[in-house]
């Protein structure tokens, strides 16, 4: 009889056993819930998806519910292994557990060792882009004909947009009455949440992935391209798939979503720039992600490059989207608390934008996002939410500030209009809070955005000393307060 596998909460899918009668290990430890506040949503999702999981299997799958790891081991008298955890706090108490097996990573398609050999020969920092390129020589995609290139399409704005069929739902069962039952149980006995209860938005079973995978192939892929960048408030989802959760659960395989984005651009069915754009975000961002999380070991840095030292606001921390005005903010907060999950503009632009003018602590917004979102993992939201939304370390995922104002979200967006705040406005009744924090931002930092052309500009072009001293009194007397 083979040796009992032990599949984690991020490792769901058929890709992470070996043959049709291995039996199984799964573990609910309670610790994981009651040790910070998670999202209501994301606590479902998990538990939904180690309970199916354990009924697709039946009588191969050992369920244990205990109140942490270490106790579910102590009673157990069998030799065990597990796939490589995705998290470090996973790895060291695999490690730690006498005679548990570790074998190699699954659920991405760079190998470690591929990995470590692409960098020992890369010059200066390790960048995003240069791994991708290396990544599709190395795995033979998008191999165009010779001559040929992706076209340009404009991107789209908010305005513009076309109604897309919306995914096929997810229909709750038992289970899922069970896991609520549970949680409501948990609460009660002192476990806290944040966000609302809510019917169960994202797969947690292979099978449901695989429809949403199919759904966003055909209906959602040919216009990603043009919409990737569009936020708005009537669909918060637009072209993306929303499958980040599935792939981070485990449930799906991402060669295969791969190659099939990849054969609807052969098929005509999607333009090469939409595949491109879905490839990229598979191949290059989440694999060099999770490579660079174990290739090096990450600092977790306090106020960081940009001296942000000041703690997420009470309503900020606890998704009081009511406290906003600012239309996009509300709308945003108001997404995340009743769904757990928006898009990457939203998160970056409307989110962490507002995070980094107002210099909120990198660490309290990292851990923020990973419980509060339904796809927030260690190994995503360090390099994403440092790097790229608060530019706390030097990023090998981007190497600026991503910081913008608020004509900028008007562009993209349908959340400006309606507002009480005029985006071009950055002083007064009607100032928004975005471009004013923008001004803010730049006049706190500049010793330290004289590298960055675009801010630097934009600096120049709000220099004048009168309105400047005007804006910084405004927006610190603002401060962090809900806008």
């Amino acid at each position: 009889m083979s040796c009992r596998r032990w599949l984690l909460a991020d490792q769901l899918g058929p890709h992470f056993l070996d043959d049709s009668d291995q039996p199984v290990l799964l573990i609910e430890a309670r610790e994981l819930f009651r040790r910070r506040p998670m999202h209501r949503q994301k606590a479902h999702l998990i538990l939904s998806a180690l309970r199916h999981r354990a009924a697709e299997l039946g009588d191969r799958a050992l369920l244990l519910r205990a109140g942490t790891f270490r106790e579910a081991f102590d009673g157990l008298a069998e030799p065990v292994e597990v796939c490589h955890p995705h998290s470090r706090a996973a790895m060291r108490f695999a490690r730690s557990v006498p005679g548990l097996a570790v074998l190699p990573a699954r659920g991405f398609i760079t190998s470690p060792a591929d990995f470590a050999a692409w960098a020992e020969q890369q010059h200066g920092p390790l960048r995003m882009d240069d791994f991708y390129r290396h990544a599709l020589d190395r795995h033979g995609l998008l191999r165009a004909p010779a001559g040929s290139a992706p076209a340009h399409r404009p991107p789209r704005s908010a305005d513009a947009t076309q109604p897309v069929p919306p995914p096929p739902p997810v229909v709750e069962d038992d289970i899922d009455a069970q896991v609520r039952h549970d949680l409501d149980r948990w609460s009660a006995d002192g476990v806290r949440f944040v966000g609302r209860d809510g019917p169960r938005r994202f797969p947690a079973t292979h099978t449901e992935a695989r429809t949403r995978l199919a759904h966003f192939l055909r209906h959602r892929l040919p216009e990603y391209d043009r919409y990737a960048e569009v936020m708005s408030v009537h669909d918060p989802l637009l072209t993306h798939s929303g499958l980040s959760s599935s792939f981070n659960l485990g449930l799906l395989d991402p060669r295969p979503a791969v190659q099939a984005a990849e054969r609807a651009w052969r098929d005509g069915l999607a333009p090469l720039a939409a595949a491109e754009l879905f490839i990229r975000g598979l191949l290059g961002w989440r694999e060099f992600l999770w490579q660079l999380y174990w290739y090096a070991e990450p600092r977790f840095p306090g106020a960081g490059a940009l001296s942000a030292a000041e703690p997420l606001p009470q309503w900020f921390a606890e998704l009081d989207a009511d406290a906003v005005e600012a239309r996009c903010l509300a709308d945003v907060l108001a997404t995340v608390r009743d769904a757990g999950f928006t898009h990457h503009g939203p998160r970056l632009l409307v989110l962490g934008n507002y995070a980094l003018q107002r210099g909120w602590r990198p660490a309290e917004l990292v851990d923020w996002f990973q419980r509060s979102f339904v796809d927030g993992t260690d190994w995503v939201m360090n390099a994403t939410v440092l790097g790229m939304s608060h530019y706390a370390e030097p990023s090998p995922v981007e190497t600026r500030p991503y910081a913008v104002d608020g004509t900028y979200i008007d562009e993209i967006s349908d959340y400006c209009a309606g507002c009480r705040y005029a985006p071009e406005r950055a002083l007064g009744d009607l100032a928004c809070p975005y471009t004013g924090g923008f001004e803010m931002f730049l006049h706190h930092n500049r010793g330290r955005l004289v590298d960055d052309p675009r801010l630097a500009a934009e600096l120049i072009r709000r220099d004048e000393p009168e309105h400047r001293d005007a804006v910084l009194a405004q927006e610190e007397k603002r401060g962090s307060t809900a806008p």
